[in-house]
């Protein structure tokens, strides 16, 4: 399951994404229209600035804006980013490996041949997923 963190910012970084070239979008804003504690959503943006996906602007029609195209910001990197390991059983992740307390051979280990298979395919799909891929599926259901 996605932790908060996780799942506000990417409900951020989508509204960020539809306002994308309009233009620096109040935090105050994002909070009240994605229903986000307003604090929490600052250090979230703060994470998502240091890792170079927003910027800010302060003054006078400031906040903060998408600095990488939509199409370029996948769910894997976002989810990775405050989740860590996609992965359910430490075993079977690619950037948290770690071997199995319980299990006497990985190789011939079935419990771990399917979740290897699930963490694939997840994998796969956040990581063929962009923010642009979210706002386009939107537009699907409501049309």
């Amino acid at each position: 399951m996605l932790s908060k963190k996780a799942q506000y910012s990417l409900y951020a970084l989508v509204h960020l994404a539809k306002e994308y070239k309009n233009g620096p979008v109040l935090i105050s804003k994002i909070a009240e229209d994605e229903k986000i504690p307003k604090k929490f959503l600052e250090a979230i943006l703060l994470e998502l600035k240091t890792i170079g996906i927003v910027n800010s602007r302060k003054g006078k029609g400031g906040g903060y804006y998408l600095i990488k195209n939509p199409e370029k910001v996948t769910l894997v990197e976002i989810i990775r980013k405050f989740d860590g390991a996609i992965a359910l059983l430490p075993c079977v992740s690619d950037m948290y490996y770690e071997q199995c307390r319980n299990c006497n051979n990985e190789e011939t280990c079935g419990i771990r041949s399917v979740m290897k298979e699930v963490r694939d395919t997840t994998v796969n799909m956040l990581s063929n997923t962009s923010l642009a891929d979210i706002i386009r599926r939107e537009e699907n259901v409501l049309h």
